[in-house]
């Protein structure tokens, strides 16, 4: 499968066909692992989408006629297929048309309708059924091989399925490739299925724009057009998280409850814009106007984890990837995320990811990560 080599100069030619004024705050989520060399600034989830990683690795879509139902394994299983250097596979489906049930082990089925958007943060295997209980038409085996052969090209983006009755339905399928480990602060505090009301914005919202160009990209086949919707599958799902964020209930908990909340969000602003400084939990109450105590519950609470250790996982992340994307030394990195000597920082990257740095690159080098 083809894959562009400058994803910031295609991301930016994709948005801009579609709203450019929000070009580059769309496209610079995609930028992945080049992200780190840019200043960090307030936007927060694109810093978060570039350092773990965001890659589309398998879109399509879907157009399936009563009785459907696709059984998908655990993502460990067909990640070698579609995307072999990849930590973790997110997936998502936004329904266009129709309706169904979606079904995770463990977990009371989940009847879904167009407008509806599926997210599975954690890999976990599903199966995507017109009728609740039904044996799928295509098992695991069967939806191993059809994997295959769309990663090889050999199937068409739109693919048809279903015994030819009616009701039919249709849904946009993409799996995307991100870090999980050591810390992913967006998808490690999102619940095992997500379901997202699309935005009520008809057909001028940025979704919509982002959908119809995919579809006109697969209806017009054109040199390149693979590269680019791996890029618009990107944009979508950032656009889809967005969403997610704009529409959270008062209640909810999570890092992006935290990012919205404006005590959080500005504490969880500072330590992304500097993560090297030297931060005390003195400091951080003093830019939030909390005392200390009042931070630390309400940070712990919305985010999941205190703010040190919040900052320690995210110094852990940024230097992880470091460690598998180029030969920078040791030592160099640890001084990057704010640690002086590479003494101190291999100590606390093996405290807190459970290998050294030099192990963590030797098996970053490799396929995949324990």
């Amino acid at each position: 499968m083809a894959l562009a080599h400058d994803r910031t100069s295609l991301s930016l030619a994709v948005s801009s066909k579609i709203l450019d004024a929000e070009r580059s705050d769309c496209a610079s989520a995609t930028v992945g692992a080049d992200n780190r060399h840019r200043p960090v600034g307030t936007d927060l989830l694109s810093d978060v989408l570039g350092t773990v990683k965001l890659t589309g690795a398998l879109f399509f879509m879907v157009d399936a006629s009563f009785p459907w139902g696709i059984e998908v394994p655990h993502s460990a299983a067909f990640s070698p297929i579609i995307l072999p250097r990849a930590q973790h596979i997110v997936s998502y489906h936004i329904i266009l048309k129709g309706s169904g049930w979606a079904c995770i082990p463990n977990l009371t089925s989940t009847r879904f309708e167009a407008g509806d958007i599926l997210v599975l943060p954690y890999g976990d295997p599903y199966s995507m059924l017109s009728e609740p209980d039904q044996t799928p038409e295509f098992d695991i085996e069967t939806t191993l091989e059809f994997f295959r052969e769309m990663a090889r090209g050999n199937l068409p983006f739109s693919v048809r399925e279903g015994g030819g009755g009616s009701p039919q339905s249709k849904f946009v399928c993409g799996f995307l490739g991100c870090d999980m480990q050591p810390f992913n602060p967006l998808l490690s505090t999102l619940p095992r299925l997500l379901r997202i009301k699309r935005s009520p914005d008809g057909r001028a919202g940025l979704l919509s724009r982002l959908i119809d160009l995919t579809i006109s990209e697969a209806d017009k086949p054109r040199l390149g057009g693979s590269a680019i919707r791996l890029r618009l599958s990107e944009l979508i799902f950032v656009e889809v998280m967005r969403q997610y964020l704009e529409n959270l209930p008062a209640h909810e908990t999570g890092w992006l409850s935290g990012l919205r909340d404006p005590a959080i969000g500005k504490v969880l602003t500072v330590l992304h814009e500097q993560p090297a400084y030297p931060w005390t939990l003195n400091e951080l109450a003093s830019r939030a106007r909390m005392s200390r105590a009042a931070l630390a519950k309400r940070f712990t609470h919305l985010v999941g984890h205190a703010p040190m250790q919040y900052l320690t996982l995210w110094r852990m992340q940024m230097a992880a990837r470091l460690l598998a994307d180029g030969p920078m030394k040791v030592a160099a990195v640890g001084r990057a995320i704010g640690y002086e000597s590479e003494a101190a920082f291999s100590r606390a990257f093996k405290k807190t990811v459970g290998v050294s740095p030099a192990a963590w690159r030797g098996v970053a080098a490799g396929t995949n990560l324990p």
